[in-house]
């Protein structure tokens, strides 16, 4: 750097780089603190049987022997018949082939909290007004040990 010092700027995409370049740094400093995060994306997509088009799925990835649930969308005609136990029983089960410990999801939805808690979620924070006028919850579920 000069002696000027760093300039700062301010982007809605940043690009591949500049994410990699944040992400290699904070890796850095992370990991003699926790250990290296081994983070991996998980995915399962719900594809159209008759397109193979993806009409909905979870996006996720894996970190220091846990599973964080990006999101999870099931398309409205699909609701109520089990899909979105499945779809997370199947990234959980990745993930604890990978060796996590447990399962981190959010959500807005009042229903979707029952239903997580349903599933052996329970409520671990929350944060209100996120978005105005609703409550954003945050659930965790302990995944047994596989032993891999």
């Amino acid at each position: 750097m000069s002696g000027a010092g760093p300039r700062l700027s301010l982007s809605e995409e940043p690009g591949p780089a500049a994410r990699a370049a944040i992400a290699a740094g904070l890796a850095a400093f992370n990991r003699p603190l926790y250990g290296a995060a081994d983070a991996r994306a998980l995915t399962v997509l719900i594809e159209d049987p008759a397109t193979g088009a993806v009409i909905g799925g979870l996006l996720g990835r894996t970190f220091w022997r846990w599973l964080y649930v990006e999101m999870l969308f099931v398309p409205e005609a699909l609701r109520g018949c089990g899909l979105a136990r499945s779809v997370l029983a199947l990234a959980e089960a990745e993930a604890m082939r990978r060796g996590c410990v447990g399962s981190l999801i959010d959500t807005f939805s009042p229903v979707n909290v029952a239903i997580y808690e349903r599933l052996g979620y329970v409520t671990c924070g929350t944060v209100p007004d996120f978005p105005p006028g609703h409550l954003r919850t945050f659930l965790r579920k302990p995944l047994p040990l596989t032993g891999s």
